[in-house]
């Protein structure tokens, strides 16, 4: 019997460090479902670095890293006073949703147009990056309404939620945790893949890459990215998803 695991990698086009870790995790490694960040500067380089690959990619929607595609003018509630995306701490320590719901819904709609432009097709999942704003996420599903697009909730507090009709996804993401060890993770994942109905899919969700300027500069999430590209690209684990009939899942093949 075969068991479902999602194993995902998160921010391409957030600095070509990144792009070239997610690259070394799907060429040597595991990654089969890959997000992209579209308003970066070196999103049309990762794309073009993964063009011969085979993966699902989804839409890793962005109000908190680089320029929006929107004027800023438009959406004043996202930007900061030289039209760049508030940093995510700003979001993360007000007590209140600074997220304006019909500014971030035209931003929104404007990175899913871009995204079907260089892409060439509509995201196979499509969420959001590193920011929990109940009108963030009320303008992912109006967006994911008028589009018919597949959209995955997220929750801060990490519990099941629900994608399409029939799956339940679990969400295993420790990379912000002290002393992360993507392998102790890895085997969380695992386990409750063997312990749960095909319909209950557990999701290791990974932000692979190397570190250059770029994203020292604009991320608070360093080292692990080159943890688990090491992680990903292990012969080990490659060998204990084959011997345990682990089934890499991609968002595309869920009901």
């Amino acid at each position: 019997m075969m068991h479902n695991l999602i194993i995902r990698a998160d921010d391409l086009g957030y600095s070509k460090g990144v792009n070239y870790g997610i690259y070394e995790s799907i060429k040597n490694g595991v990654i089969n479902n890959v997000g992209v960040m579209v308003n970066m500067k070196d999103t049309l380089h990762g794309l073009d670095l993964l063009k011969d690959f085979d993966f699902d990619i989804g839409m890793h929607t962005v109000i908190c890293a680089g320029r929006p595609l929107t004027d800023p003018k438009l959406i004043p509630s996202l930007v900061t006073e030289d039209g760049y995306f508030k940093p995510s701490r700003v979001y993360r320590q007000s007590k209140h949703d600074l997220v304006n719901l019909d500014e971030v819904v035209v931003e929104i709609e404007a990175q899913y147009k871009f995204f079907k432009k260089i892409v060439g097709k509509k995201p196979d999942y499509f969420e959001a990056h590193a920011v929990y704003s109940e009108n963030l996420l009320k303008g992912l599903e109006i967006v994911a309404d008028k589009y018919d697009l597949p959209l995955l909730p997220f929750d801060l507090n990490l519990n099941p939620v629900k994608f399409k009709k029939e799956t339940t996804i679990i969400n295993y993401m420790d990379s912000m945790k002290p002393n992360y060890n993507p392998y102790k993770t890895f085997n969380n994942a695992v386990k409750f893949a063997f312990n749960s109905s095909p319909n209950y899919v557990p999701m290791m969700v990974c932000h692979p890459g190397f570190l250059d300027q770029s994203i020292l500069q604009q991320s608070s999430l360093t080292l692990p990215r080159t943890q688990e590209v090491d992680f990903l690209c292990d012969a080990q684990v490659c060998n204990q998803i084959d011997q345990k009939d682990i089934h890499l899942v991609r968002y595309s093949e869920l009901n």
